[in-house]
């Protein structure tokens, strides 16, 4: 079992963002630059396989995850693998997946003094660990998800595509014999279709956010019996023809042990 240790302004030597970085760098092969790439979580599921190896399955952590959902996915194979050494840290999960710097910096702190205590010095291979797979950087982590509602990021979409006709049918752009302004159109509306993206990515989350809220609550309440959180649950947890949930149909028989970590 693991020993278990507890993080205090007076008990953890607090290193800076910069060694704490190299350490997680250094020891798992890895290119993050910034600690809210940590946000992730799949580089803690690797230093559990390296600490106790056996307590987690590295097939089942999402290493190339960039959105939030996957984030989640991640932490609750961390938690199972907490449950399985008996670690007694609740992981503040809500908070790691947004991204921020000070919530991903304190609980890397904790884990840096959990490492300590629990590891043996043996030889370890992250790579060959985790197969050859790169831990892809989560992209611009925290400021996607700054605004506080969706629709203050509608209007900016809404300009931009009022704006895109005025562009394309800029006469100086046919000039040149029509290539320079096919291809400047071209990368015009590569950018527009970018900033769409960019404003239902964080649409969806805003949403998805909402949804998780809400499935806590019915967890937490699950024991209760009420049909109406039932209801509520069936409807978060129903699916259509063509969809399913990710990695829901692959868990093994070790899957039940995560129903409960939150």
């Amino acid at each position: 079992m693991a020993v278990n240790v507890y993080a205090t302004s007076v008990s953890i030597d607090n290193l800076s963002r910069h060694d704490m970085l190299a350490w997680v760098n250094d020891s798992l092969h890895l290119t993050y630059t910034k600690i809210e790439q940590l946000c992730s979580g799949a580089a803690y599921c690797q230093f559990m396989d390296m600490l106790f190896p056996g307590c987690i399955l590295l097939k089942k952590v999402k290493f190339q995850a960039k959105l939030e959902h996957e984030f989640i996915h991640n932490f609750k194979v961390l938690q199972a693998a907490f449950k399985r050494m008996s670690v007694d840290k609740i992981i503040p999960v809500e908070k790691l997946v947004k991204g921020k710097f000070q919530d991903n910096f304190e609980f890397v702190q904790w884990f840096k003094k959990f490492f300590d205590a629990n590891y043996d010095g043996k030889e370890y291979d992250p790579m060959l660990a985790r197969q050859g797979q790169d831990v892809a950087p989560t992209p611009n982590p925290g400021p996607q998800r700054t605004s506080p509602t969706v629709p203050k990021n509608m209007p900016t979409l809404q300009r931009v595509q009022h704006n895109m006709p005025a562009i394309r049918k800029n006469p100086s752009l046919s000039r040149n014999g029509g290539s320079d302004a096919e291809i400047m159109e071209l990368n015009q509306q590569l950018m527009e279709l970018k900033l769409t993206v960019d404003g239902l990515e964080k649409e969806r989350d805003f949403y998805f956010s909402k949804l998780r809220d809400v499935e806590l609550i019915c967890q937490e309440h699950e024991s209760e019996n009420n049909p109406v959180l039932s209801r509520i649950i069936h409807i978060l947890y129903a699916t259509e023809e063509g969809f399913a949930p990710p990695d829901e149909d692959d868990l093994d028989e070790q899957g039940h042990l995560d129903q409960d970590e939150y």
